[in-house]
């Protein structure tokens, strides 16, 4: 996302650099329909059999299995035994995510709730008038943080997404409905029609841990080792004159999740990267907290393939 003659646009990744998180064989459409199919089942199994499918899916995902110990290492600072059981712990954690979001995203706000154990900081969004620009993470269900979010906050949310390499997923993962819309990155003029959105007091929901490879990154100190994170939620923030509002929801004891909506962030002009820069220090202290949900299956710090610093 970046300024062009005076004018706000989303820039689209560059096909030949643009980080490749999703390029394995296993994200398409009948591992969608095996976890929905489990979602007949009581949900204390459901999550049993999804932690068990977490484990062996590791076997078959050895790049990104190396990816998140090495990532772990780095963030946990763990190594032997304890990093191999921290690693292994990624892939549960994400199979038993996945199958909530597979099996409850159709379902009413009432039905997402029962899995919710509180809400943190919901004063945060009554104290705010007008738009908001949301920004969460790849940290436990952070789509189910998008759908509380709408709820919450009684407003129209924008959720800014990707092109999907697989398009048959987009009716498990990307439904319309409930004060929630879905909007391409790639779709032309997406930023005009954000801002509007915006100004008519409205939520836009980004992405906030994962480099584009495009300009509109910028390379920010993250576990002590630079890192390049997306700078377009905050130029779109300053833009529309709105605050920054941090999302995240975290698996939590007996298996329900933990909503936390943190303080608004203010984007003064120019300060697009010190706005971005207190992001990524509050997104290193979650993460830090919760490893093992943090469902990154690339190098973050070197999304593109160029050496880790």
């Amino acid at each position: 996302m970046s300024r062009s003659g005076g004018v706000l646009t989303v820039a689209a990744p560059h096909a030949e650099s643009s980080p490749r998180w999703y390029a394995h064989p296993y994200n398409r459409g009948r591992l969608y329909r095996l976890a929905e199919a489990l979602g007949w089942c009581p949900r204390r199994m459901r999550l049993a059999l999804a932690r068990r499918l977490g484990a062996l899916g590791a076997r078959f995902l050895p790049e990104e299995r190396a990816v998140v110990r090495r990532t772990l290492a780095i963030v946990t600072g763990a190594s032997g035994p304890r990093l191999e059981a921290l690693t292994a712990h990624v892939f549960r954690d994400f199979a038993m995510c996945f199958s909530d979001l597979v099996s409850t995203n159709r379902g009413s706000p009432s039905r997402l709730l029962a899995h919710v154990a509180g809400v943190s900081g919901a004063e945060h969004l009554a104290g705010l008038a007008g738009g908001i620009v949301s920004v969460t993470a790849h940290l436990g269900n952070w789509e189910l943080a998008g759908r509380l979010l709408a709820t919450r906050s009684a407003r129209r949310t924008h959720v800014v997404v990707s092109p999907d390499e697989a398009p048959e997923l987009e009716r498990w993962v990307r439904r319309d409905g409930d004060g929630m819309r879905f909007v391409p990155r790639a779709h032309p003029g997406v930023g005009v029609e954000l801002m509007a959105a915006l100004r008519r007091g409205e939520v836009v929901a980004l992405q906030g841990d994962r480099a584009l490879g495009t300009r509109g990154d910028v390379s920010l100190p993250f576990f002590g080792r630079p890192a390049p994170f997306p700078l377009g939620p905050f130029v779109l923030a300053r833009a529309a004159g709105v605050p920054v509002v941090p999302a995240f929801c975290l698996l939590g004891p007996g298996h329900r999740y933990q909503v936390t909506i943190g303080a608004p962030l203010v984007v003064a002009r120019g300060g697009e990267e010190e706005a971005a820069r207190a992001w990524v220090s509050l997104l290193e202290r979650t993460v830090g907290a919760h490893p093992t949900q943090w469902f990154n299956f690339f190098d973050v710090w070197a999304p593109v393939g160029e050496p880790a610093p």
